[in-house]
């Protein structure tokens, strides 16, 4: 079976949302589900389309794609015509490129509600409803609005008013937004647009991809872009427990010869594809889940998994059904059973929607593993990341780098994160002359040599930007060395920061530390405040206080003083650090840092905070 996200670390340039709309638009044309287009396939498709050509002329048309000339489109050719495409390499008025762009006009979801041209399959809104319906039931403030509709495009106008962005957050990583700052009652406009700014900066903290989504496509209700920030946070709700800190019985999914790194290496996904085929070996099956698209579409593998993992409730008599359609039926009747029937229908198991059915599978995971209590003696030591680390992960995310980053130091040691965070800094910075050179780049590093280059290069940008690297070199982080890989990772945040402190500084040069500090003192005093700070790493901003007043200096009356507590107490001090950092989100503050970072007064998280909060006033 076709390994498509195999194929697709050859392209780094693509995010994985777009590689899942790619497989879809793949598979439109890989009829058979072969993993290849042939000429057949692509006449079938044509006469859909209204077009009539001659054989040779197909011939020549696959041919112009066909990079290993074996008469048939691979996946990763398929890829290759979209850079092309994209690149202006191809003109895509001619050839296979033409039908390609015709095909995917064709798939593009009916009744959307702007004039957008980006895609969405319809079974995917659904499918997100549903679970909104199920997740939000019996909250307090939403549940009177529920259930939405699946069926039709109610939802987008109920996000609207960000409310159950914000809640959907909190589900996905609870504690995120501090729910006394959202508003809820008598909304206007403004009090609207503090609500998308809310959800906007805290997707971005629980490590959303949002580059491109503002607070005025939530506002204009922009179809295409809030089913994928749905689908992101989704996603990481339902991915935050598949890890062995989480989950320490997935130790057993080790196999011979591997170490526990070699597992905390996998990313989430990875995981779930080997959990499914620890159940089908103990099942005896011959069969292996190497994808949530090609390997699932007959149902047999999720019908042995179910019937491992739960075998009282859920059996294997759907097996006995020959029409692929009923036996999903079938089966999800099976996952009922454990009331792990969420996400799919049997027609998004039969066409391998990947979105849906990684969902459907962690999901099933997280209701029953099926891997046995484990003994004292067995539980893996495993060393917990430190929240530093965990903070700049959360901002790698946020930024787009790809694969998500699961654990900080192993997920940066072949460069490849790393290079697209440049990547994307120095493009962020219009006074850059510094640009990753992606000729240099091993995109799919197959041993150490490779990934070693991709380090070192990642030193030669560091330097060509003006960070402090000495002692460190490129086998500093391909060896996870913690100290210098947090080091450089926090001069490429802080250099992203100092871009938006250009606009403040009036020397024409970044700030200084002691230049912040006195901005911030000063606004703080203009406004009238009589608290002040004497540097970034002053006692007095554990209690949240003067954060809370250098953001109702920014936006008179966002702060509702009743609700800090002067106090010692550390669970208190976090509830006012999460109240201020919630506050600075709803006025349109980009904030990554947590409570904790707070309350123990990280100088590094003050200046991103402060920076943050002073470029909305700019």
């Amino acid at each position: 079976m076709t390994d498509f996200y195999q194929m697709a670390k050859e392209f780094p340039q693509f995010k994985r949302e777009e590689i899942d709309e790619f497989i879809e638009q793949f598979n439109s044309f890989d009829l058979d589900r072969s993993g290849s287009i042939d000429e057949d396939e692509l006449i079938k498709v044509m006469k859909q389309l209204g077009e009539k050509m001659p054989a040779f002329k197909i011939r020549m048309m696959i041919k112009e794609v066909d990079i290993d000339g074996n008469g048939e489109i691979e996946f990763n050719e398929f890829l290759q015509l979209i850079t092309n495409i994209r690149s202006g390499k191809t003109d895509q008025q001619k050839g296979f490129a033409r039908i390609y762009n015709k095909q995917s006009s064709v798939i593009k979801l009916k009744g959307a509600t702007d004039s957008s041209t980006h895609s969405f399959a319809d079974d995917e809104k659904e499918s997100f409803v549903n679970f909104i319906n199920s997740t939000l039931y019996n909250d307090p403030i939403v549940k009177n609005r529920l259930p939405i509709n699946p069926e039709n495009m109610d939802i987008f106008e109920e996000l609207k008013d960000g409310i159950i962005l914000c809640k959907m957050i909190n589900d996905a990583i609870p504690g995120t937004i501090d729910e006394r700052v959202i508003n809820t009652k008598k909304l206007n406009k403004f009090t609207k647009v503090e609500n998308q700014n809310l959800a906007i900066n805290s997707a971005k903290a629980i490590g959303c991809n949002v580059v491109n989504i503002g607070q005025s496509d939530i506002e204009e209700a922009k179809v295409h872009l809030l089913l994928g920030l749905l689908w992101q946070i989704i996603r990481i709700g339902l991915l935050r427990r598949i890890s062995i800190t989480e989950c320490p019985e997935l130790y057993k999914l080790l196999e011979d010869g591997e170490t526990l790194e070699d597992l905390l290496k996998l990313s989430p996904d990875q995981i779930l594809l080997r959990w499914m085929n620890y159940h089908l070996k103990n099942a005896g099956s011959n069969r292996r889940a190497k994808n949530y698209t090609t390997d699932i579409m007959d149902s047999e593998i999720y019908t042995t998994v179910l019937n491992q993992i739960a075998p009282d409730e859920c059996s294997l008599s759907p097996m006995n059904t020959q029409d692929k359609g009923q036996r999903a039926e079938l089966m999800l009747q099976e996952a009922e059973n454990i009331e792990c029937r969420k996400f799919v229908s049997p027609s998004d198991v039969v066409r391998g929607n990947p979105k849906l059915n990684l969902a459907f599978v962690a999901n099933m995971f997280n209701t029953r593993n099926g891997l046995g209590e484990i003994e004292i003696k067995e539980m893996p030591v495993i060393e917990e990341e430190d929240r530093e680390a965990r903070t700049f992960a959360t901002w790698l995310n946020s930024i787009g780098c790809e694969p998500f980053v699961t654990r900080f130091y192993l997920n940066l040691r072949d460069g490849l994160i790393l290079l697209q965070a440049f990547d994307h800094i120095t493009k962020s910075n219009p006074n850059c002359n510094v640009s990753v050179n992606w000729n240099k780049v091993a995109k799919n590093p197959r041993n150490k040599f490779q990934a070693l280059g991709n380090c070192n290069y990642v030193i030669e940008l560091g330097k060509q930007l003006g960070f402090s690297l000495v002692g460190i070199g490129g086998s500093d982080i391909n060896e996870g060395h913690k100290m210098l890989t947090l080091a450089l990772v926090w001069q490429m945040v802080r250099y992203h920061v100092t871009n938006v402190l250009f606009k403040l500084s009036k020397t024409g040069r970044a700030l200084s530390d002691s230049e912040l500090v006195d901005l911030v003192n000063q606004k703080v005093y203009e406004a009238g405040k009589e608290n002040s700070i004497s540097s970034l790493s002053d006692p007095n901003l554990a209690n949240s206080f003067f954060i809370a007043d250098l953001c109702d200096s920014i936006r008179p009356g966002c702060i509702n003083y009743d609700l800090l507590v002067s106090t010692n107490n550390e669970e208190e001090l976090i509830k006012n650090a999460n109240y201020v950092i919630s506050c600075g989100r709803k006025i349109g503050a980009v904030i990554f840092c947590l409570p904790e970072d707070i309350v123990e007064v990280k100088p590094k998280m003050m200046l991103t905070i402060f920076a943050a909060l002073l470029v909305l006033t700019c």
